[in-house]
């Protein structure tokens, strides 16, 4: 696939007419005839191709007068794999836009986190998305009001506000206008087999594009889990969560067409941004089938591909905790990794409700970790140094970790820092900011698995045999650590 898709009217008119779940996401199809948009996949008779008009964005095809759906749901498809594949400017404002930076701050809050001016940034969204970031914000906003409208029973005052909304008459109007429904109407329409509740509550599918191999994705996850803010219980990966206007606690529970999902929120504003970072987290807007098809150009992965497809990367839902805790992982176990986190999260970590759970505390904040004394630290005098730098570096914003990150500026910076270098930051770049092609040549479990499969095992040769991988390199980490039978590669029982 590729960027600007919505433009080659053949291929999508051929994704529309076979309803390949594969393309959702990645273009939108509106019916003149109908005044409708729709989702590649959807059930319905496809239209006939004349009444076909192509966008890439819901929000594009709201102010082209659209309306979603009410049969495949549009707004409620993967997110386009684009965003998280690309470190250009339009993909770093869709990351924010996700993050719920508009909402909170506006366009300038967001030119300003992109250092951009306002018209630059509007330009650039406005000719790949077909729409600028307060359409694109809104198009979020109407998604969030929805799933709160279903899925709980609050009264709507309480839900405009908590999507996003400034008022509720344009919270009434844009539900008419995306859904054509009165609020009410939505509500009385959706299944109630499970509804959320008014304390914050609330269940809910996150979709996939197929396959998804959950083992090493939850494995990863689950073993090297810190205690107090992370757990495998019944099933489900739980861990709290630290967000602008609050914190909570998410459940994730892999299921075979999607991931259940089970948030706990202090503020419900809190749900879009929540949600995003979930799925950045289990890195659910992959594609995967482009992904192994590359990886299976190599004779040698293509095994690996075969015997278990469509892994993701695991990543994090708070960028600045992740580089604390590949600090902490340098040169030791993960069992010891996890202890030294644990000891910090008791000390600083701020505390957490999780009635009938083992989460107790948040993980703490750069700006609480950077009054740590470094004397109490239980670790060799030059990863103190390593570990104190960083996180005064993050507390003072020095060094910045977030959806907006420009990869390559990023890792410039943290090699600056003393104890860094380039396995802490490919991992970083890899699991935080979530480069597709961050590559760990050095690493030993990925050396092994090379001199096992035939690859070279030299960091130098095998950098140079990975470049057939890009850009997806960071997949083939994941494939060449599932050889080893370390607790990482397996879904826990």
């Amino acid at each position: 696939m590729q960027k600007g898709m919505h433009i080659d009217t053949e291929r999508c008119v051929r994704a529309v007419q076979s309803k390949d779940a594969r393309f959702d996401g990645w273009f939108f199809t509106a019916v003149v005839t109908t005044g409708i948009y729709c989702r590649p996949s959807c059930p319905v008779v496809p239209p006939k191709p004349e009444n076909m008009r192509f966008h890439p964005s819901a929000a594009a095809c709201q102010q082209a007068g659209f309306r979603a759906c009410k049969r495949c749901r549009p707004d409620t498809s993967p997110g386009s794999p684009e965003w998280n594949q690309r470190a250009d400017l339009v993909a770093r404002a869709m990351r924010l836009i996700a993050d719920g930076v508009v909402d909170r701050e506006g366009v300038p809050g967001l030119a300003a986190r992109l250092g951009y001016s306002t018209r630059q940034i509007e330009r650039q969204l406005l000719a790949e998305l077909g729409a600028g970031p307060l359409a694109l914000a809104r198009a979020q906003r109407a998604q969030a009001a929805r799933l709160l409208i279903e899925t709980t029973s609050l009264p709507m005052a309480d839900i405009a506000f908590a999507a996003g909304f400034a008022s509720i008459r344009t919270f009434n109007d844009t539900v008419r206008e995306v859904f054509a429904l009165a609020p009410t109407d939505l509500r009385a329409r959706a299944p109630h087999s499970s509804p959320g509740n008014a304390t914050g509550a609330l269940t809910l599918r996150l979709p996939f594009r197929a396959p998804l191999n959950p083992d090493n994705l939850f494995g990863h996850l689950a073993a090297t889990a810190v205690p107090g803010v992370e757990e495998w219980r019944d099933g489900a990966y739980r861990r709290t969560l630290r967000l602008p206007y609050g914190h909570g606690i998410v459940a994730l529970t892999p299921q075979p067409d999607h991931i259940a999902c089970r948030l706990t929120l202090s503020d419900l504003r809190d749900l879009t941004v929540a949600i995003s970072r979930c799925r950045r987290m289990l890195d659910l807007d992959a594609d995967p089938v482009a992904i192994d098809d590359q990886l299976r150009t190599d004779p040698l992965l293509a095994p690996l591909v075969d015997k278990a497809p469509g892994r993701r990367v695991p990543r994090t839902v708070d960028e600045a905790e992740f580089a604390v805790r590949a600090v902490l992982g340098q040169q030791v176990s993960t069992a010891a990794a996890r202890t030294h986190a644990a000891r910090l999260v008791t000390a600083h970590g701020e505390r957490a409700d999780d009635p009938g759970g083992g989460l107790t505390h948040l993980f703490p904040s750069p700006e609480a970790l950077a009054c740590v004394d470094p004397e109490s630290l239980a670790m060799p005098r030059t990863r103190r140094t390593t570990f104190t730098t960083l996180v005064r570096q993050l507390a003072a914003g020095k060094v910045r970790l977030g959806p907006d990150s420009d990869w390559q500026e990023t890792r410039a910076r943290l090699l600056a820092l003393p104890g860094f270098g380039p396995w802490t930051v490919d991992v970083i770049a890899m699991r935080a900011l979530g480069d597709p092609d961050a590559f760990l040549p050095t690493d030993l479990g990925i050396r092994r698995a090379a001199q096992e499969l035939g690859l070279p095992s030299t960091p130098a040769a095998l950098t140079a045999r990975a470049a057939a991988w890009r850009p997806w390199r960071a997949y083939a980490v994941q494939y060449l650590w599932a050889t080893d039978s370390h607790p990482i590669n397996f879904l826990p029982v």
